[in-house]
């Protein structure tokens, strides 16, 4: 599977553009309201991607073993230092609302922590590489 996220941005335009195996899609976030930039920071995005992952990964965990979810309510929290100082304590809490008993939502979500793929690609730590820098 190939995912991509790409950002468009001048004077008042932000233009966002994600995609999984070349299925585009456009999200709105509007920009700073100096003009420039977005008005989301990135450590607001990758909470976000946290919180999208994991939601969406208890909805499928769950369908695998026949559970209805009613409710899920997934809160992501990091902190943040100096500028390029790294993410630290990142940590998350959820709540899954279910006619399922209290044991199997809790089995549910522990094993949604341990397969969650944007957690598990954080806990392995990842090389990002720069492939190229337009100048124009």
């Amino acid at each position: 599977m190939q995912i991509s996220a790409s950002i468009q941005n001048s004077l008042n335009r932000h233009t966002i553009t994600v995609a999984t195996n070349g299925t585009e899609k456009q999200l709105q976030i509007p920009p700073r309201e100096t003009g420039y930039g977005s008005s989301v920071n990135g450590g607001e995005m990758l909470l976000l991607a946290l919180a999208t992952c994991y939601c969406n990964d208890i909805y499928r965990e769950a369908a695998l073993r026949n559970i209805v979810v009613d409710d899920i309510d997934v809160k992501c929290f990091a902190d943040f230092g100096a500028p390029g100082d790294s993410g630290t304590n990142f940590r998350y809490e959820v709540s899954v609302t279910s006619n399922a008993s209290g044991a199997e939502i809790e089995e549910l979500i522990r094993h949604t922590d341990q397969v969650a793929e944007i957690h598990n690609t954080l806990r392995k730590g990842v090389k990002v590489d720069l492939i190229q820098s337009k100048n124009l």
